[in-house]
C-alpha cells in the first residue's frame, strides 16, 4: 500500500497565508504515515526570491519526501528561474513503490501570466513516458497546477490551460490513472473514460469560495484498489472516490 498526500496553493507571501492552519496540517500529515507528498503549485504568492527561501523552511517541516511543481504565482517576477534554483526541476518523472507507480510533474506555468500552457515538446515527452506505463502495467499519476476540466462553483472560467484539449487527449489516450491539479482552491473530482481528474483545495490560503475549507487530498493506493479522501481543517474526512486499480 502507498499513501500519497496531495497539497496545493500555499501562497506564502500573501496576506491571506494562514500560518496557523499550515502548521496544523503539517502535524496532521506527519502523523498520517504518508509515503509521499505532491505539491501542485503556488508555493508562493509572488515568486519573489525571499518568498522561495522562506517557503523552503516551511516545506522542510514535512517528514515525507515532497515533490513539487510551479504554479502561475510562482512564475511571477522571474520566479520560474528561482524555483529551479531553490526548489528543483519544474517538470520531472519519478518511479516510486518499487517502480510500481510513475508520477510525472508538468510545468503548466507561463512567466507573469495566469493562463497555463504545457507546450508541444513537454506534451511529447509526457506521451513517451506514459507509453511505458501501458507497456509495463505501471500505475500512473500526472500532476500539474492548472486544471484541465472546468470545476463547478468557481465562477466564470478563466486562467485556463491554453492547450487543455490536446493535453487532455494525450492523458485519456494513454489511460492515465490519476491527473491531479490545484489552482482554483476548490476540491473536486471528475471521471473521464478510465482516468480520474482530481483538484485539490488550498492548504493554507484564506482566499476561499463560499463555505469551502482549507484542505488536502490523500490517495491510498493498494495492489487492487485506490481510495480518494478529502481532508479538511475541521478534522472531517470526506470520501470522494474508490475504484479498482488496473
Amino acid at each position: 500500500m502507498t499513501l500519497i498526500t496531495h497539497i496545493s496553493d500555499i501562497h506564502f507571501g500573501s496576506s491571506a497565508f494562514n500560518e496557523e492552519i499550515y502548521l496544523k496540517f503539517v502535524d496532521e500529515i506527519n502523523n498520517s504515515k504518508t509515503d509521499f507528498i505532491i505539491l501542485t503549485g503556488d508555493l508562493t504568492d509572488n515568486g519573489y526570491y525571499s518568498s522561495f527561501l522562506k517557503i523552503k523552511e516551511y516545506l522542510n517541516m514535512f517528514e515525507a519526501p515532497l515533490l513539487s511543481i510551479p504554479g502561475n504565482h510562482d512564475a511571477r517576477n522571474v520566479g520560474f528561474k528561482v524555483f529551479e534554483d531553490e526548489i528543483g526541476e519544474r517538470n520531472w518523472a519519478r518511479k516510486i513503490s518499487d517502480d510500481e507507480i510513475l508520477i510525472v510533474g508538468l510545468d503548466s506555468s507561463e512567466p507573469d501570466l495566469n493562463n497555463g500552457n504545457i507546450g508541444r515538446f513537454q506534451q511529447l515527452w509526457l506521451e513517451d513516458l506514459l507509453q511505458t506505463t501501458i507497456d509495463d502495467s505501471i500505475f500512473s499519476i500526472v500532476a500539474l497546477h492548472h486544471h484541465l476540466i472546468p470545476i463547478p462553483n468557481t465562477g466564470r472560467e478563466r486562467n485556463e490551460l491554453l492547450d487543455a484539449g490536446d493535453v487532455l487527449k494525450s492523458l485519456v489516450d494513454k489511460k492515465v490513472n490519476l491527473v491531479i491539479s490545484g489552482h482554483k482552491h476548490v476540491p473536486y473530482i471528475w471521471k473521464l473514460e478510465d482516468s480520474y481528474f482530481i483538484s485539490a483545495g488550498s492548504l493554507s490560503s484564506n482566499k476561499l469560495r463560499g463555505k469551502i475549507l482549507n484542505s488536502y487530498n490523500t490517495y491510498d493506493i493498494s495492489k487492487n484498489n485506490v481510495e480518494v479522501l478529502l481532508n479538511q481543517i475541521d478534522g472531517s474526512k470526506i470520501f470522494l472516490a474508490s475504484f479498482e486499480r488496473d
